[in-house]
């Protein structure tokens, strides 16, 4: 048994998301994608907080579902946004808060208004509290909260930015660094770039979506699993509680659940993963970096730092190759060689499959139209990307559909990095044999 959760998401009421996402268009996808559980995001907003208390129901401590008894459950989380400045320096840090109740979110919400944060415009508000100001307050109001540094390595908004964040968890929370259990990777970083950090070795990768469409929920998540044979055997879905979620965080001793392993977007397609300046079409590796300096050789400015040069100008530790286990679906998963972390798998989302496969875009109609039939079919889009094999497939979509599949599986991809705000370009097509050979020694074949 498996609890797919995408606790990192926004609602209509935050700046330039889909209208579409509403309640229910979001418990709807959630099926499509397969996801069992989903953030409400954004109930610091008054008139969404007034939407989740007429729409939803709790059904156990501190998760909920929609009243027409749709199987999706949602927990009630927040990205806030702290800009403030400390050290000298204007510090821009976005955290998730999740809250295990309506009362508890009302309280927080009072409190941050009577700071004079204005929680009216936008869904994931602005405030002038420093990171560790935030985490008190919650903390003073609810102990059952949690706090967790969103897209943790993006320059502009994150802890360890190269723009405006910090070096480590203690310099941004203080005195609650402790009780900073896990951080959100983002879509330009991944796991693997995450173990390269001594101060998360103790910490839980989370990853999560951020999406403000319902076309990218689940472009990444974090699956939750019983932690042992007999707990699989008698937990249920609508049995687990808020608290059961936040114990596998926390990775307490006594938690019914684990994080079983995160599906993640390959951090190359990320907007940030290497250094440059899009006005300028420049770009550089973490290599090119430290040779040549962080100035636009075309226009003089300063080139916005990438997540992968942040990662490893913050990492004590030389880089060794990615241990790959493929299981018998041909699904490639990258493991921690300490055993520390659980393990995960890099995926292109479905739709962008299918697209290239038949020369379409991913808006076109009948990329749409196989994209919901291989989801019926086969029950949800994660099926698809990891546990159809490739002759069911092909039955269905084509020959074209199921070789493009098969090859992300693989990870015989070729991705040209994003950078400076400009997402990450991946092509099926391209001969990425060398880019697959480079760790091929280190394959082995395990399920998973």
């Amino acid at each position: 048994m498996e609890i797919v959760a995408d606790l990192h998401l926004h609602s209509k009421y935050s700046r330039a998301v889909s209208r579409d996402m509403n309640l229910e268009t979001m418990a709807l996808w959630a099926e499509k994608k397969g996801l069992n559980l989903l953030s409400t995001g954004d109930w610091t907003h008054p008139l969404w907080l007034r939407e989740i208390e007429q729409q939803l129901q709790e059904v156990e401590s501190g998760l909920f579902k929609l009243k027409n008894n749709s199987n999706t459950l949602f927990l009630l989380s927040v990205e806030v946004s702290s800009i403030y400045t400390q050290g000298g320096k204007v510090r821009r840090i976005h955290n998730l808060i999740f809250s295990p109740s309506i009362s508890t979110s009302e309280k927080i919400r009072a409190e941050l208004v009577k700071r004079g944060c204005n929680l009216n415009s936008d869904g994931r508000p602005i405030i002038g509290l420093t990171s560790e100001a935030l985490t008190e307050l919650v903390f003073s109001i609810d102990e059952k909260a949690m706090i967790i540094p969103c897209h943790a390595w993006t320059p502009w908004f994150s802890l360890y930015g190269s723009n405006s964040g910090f070096d480590s968890i203690e310099e941004c929370f203080g005195k609650y660094a402790k009780q900073i259990y896990a951080v959100e990777t983002g879509l330009s970083s991944d796991p693997y770039m995450n173990w390269q950090i001594d101060e998360l070795e103790t910490r839980t990768i989370l990853s999560f979506s951020d999406a403000h469409s319902p076309a990218k929920m689940g472009r990444e998540a974090t699956v939750f699993a019983p932690k042992n044979t007999a707990e699989n055997s008698k937990f249920k879905i609508q049995n687990m509680t808020y608290g059961d979620i936040t114990a596998a965080i926390k990775q307490d001793k006594s938690a019914k659940l684990k994080i079983g392993y995160t599906v993640e977007f390959y951090p190359e397609e990320g907007k940030y993963h290497f250094t440059g300046h899009r006005n300028c079409q420049f770009v550089q590796t973490p290599e090119q970096t430290r040779k040549n300096g962080t100035i636009c050789p075309v226009c003089k400015k300063p080139l916005t730092v990438g997540v992968m040069h942040r990662v490893e100008e913050l990492s004590k530790k030389d880089f060794g190759k990615e241990l790959i286990k493929s299981n018998s679906n041909g699904v490639k998963w990258i493991l921690d060689p300490k055993k520390i972390h659980p393990p995960f798998v890099k995926l292109v989302p479905l739709n962008e499959i299918i697209a290239e496969s038949l020369g379409l875009t991913v808006a076109s109609l009948r990329v749409k139209e196989l994209y919901d039939k291989l989801t019926l079919t086969f029950g949800n889009e994660l099926n698809v990307l990891l546990r159809v094999d490739s002759l069911s497939i092909q039955k269905e979509a084509g020959e074209k559909v199921a070789e493009g599949l098969q090859k992300v599986k693989k990870g015989n991809i070729d991705i040209s990095p994003g950078f400076d705000g400009q997402y990450g370009v991946v092509k099926i097509w391209n001969d990425a044999s060398s880019v697959a050979q480079d760790k091929s020694s280190s394959q082995l074949g395990i399920d998973f």
